[in-house]
């Protein structure tokens, strides 16, 4: 379970979190939506100990990202909006780089990247620098090193940005299997059809303070989801 407690930061005199309360809970694909600068990816990076904040705090479980950050990056995994990523290396080289790092045995990330590529449909260029793929194959190599250490959360920025429908699809059914199996997904995301199809959470964020939050079909019962976000945004 992830419990953000009263968070809040501020850059000088501006207040980007005003804080934030939330609760994500095993097997919760949990959307996080709001318009841009709203304070999405403050908030994400918050959650993961990149950017320090400036009271509250982010568990998991009983851990503290402000003091126990290295033991819950083990069983963490975050995908960014921007794949950037070492251009010299090969697809295959970085995956084999990211899982060095998490110290995956052998057999298991080779058997997660052969999975991984098949279904993304990037199995025939792990052989090729990532310097020549697309933002769309970036990103899949991103997805890949994401998952090949059985991370028990996900946290994602975007992750549809720049995919094709079909990886898109690809994409999603991969979350919903990872949730089955109880791991945690959260991610934010401006594609509102995809967020209410797919989650069973969301939270919608505007100038740094929840607006609303909690399950998706009580949330969504009289309506959509897009008109409820823009009613939401508009009279808040």
């Amino acid at each position: 379970m992830i419990t953000i407690k009263n968070l809040k930061k501020s850059y000088g005199k501006n207040e980007v979190l005003k804080g934030i309360n939330l609760t994500i809970n095993e097997g919760d694909i949990y959307a996080f939506v709001g318009s841009n600068g709203a304070g999405k990816t403050t908030t994400i990076k918050s959650m993961l100990g990149i950017l320090p904040f400036d009271s509250g705090d982010v568990l998991y479980d009983d851990l503290s990202i402000k003091t126990d950050g290295l033991k819950i990056k083990e069983e963490l995994a975050y995908i960014p909006d921007n794949p950037d990523i070492y251009e010299h290396l090969t697809g295959l080289e970085y995956l084999n780089f990211i899982a060095d790092m998490y110290e995956t045995s052998e057999e298991y990330r080779n058997k997660k990247i052969k999975e991984y590529a098949k279904e993304l449909e990037i199995d025939t260029k792990l052989n090729d620098k990532i310097g020549s793929y697309s933002h769309g194959m970036k990103q899949k190599i991103v997805i890949i090193s994401a998952l090949i250490h059985d991370p028990k959360v996900i946290i994602m920025d975007e992750p549809f940005v720049g995919l094709d429908p079909i990886s898109t699809h690809t994409l999603k059914e991969i979350m919903k299997k990872l949730t089955k199996e109880g791991k945690i997904i959260f991610f934010s995301t401006h594609v509102l059809d995809v967020a209410e199809k797919l989650c069973n959470k969301i939270a919608i964020i505007k100038n740094g303070k929840i607006i609303a939050e909690g399950s998706m079909k009580e949330l969504t019962k009289n309506s959509s989801l897009e008109d409820i976000f823009l009613e939401l945004v508009s009279n808040e």
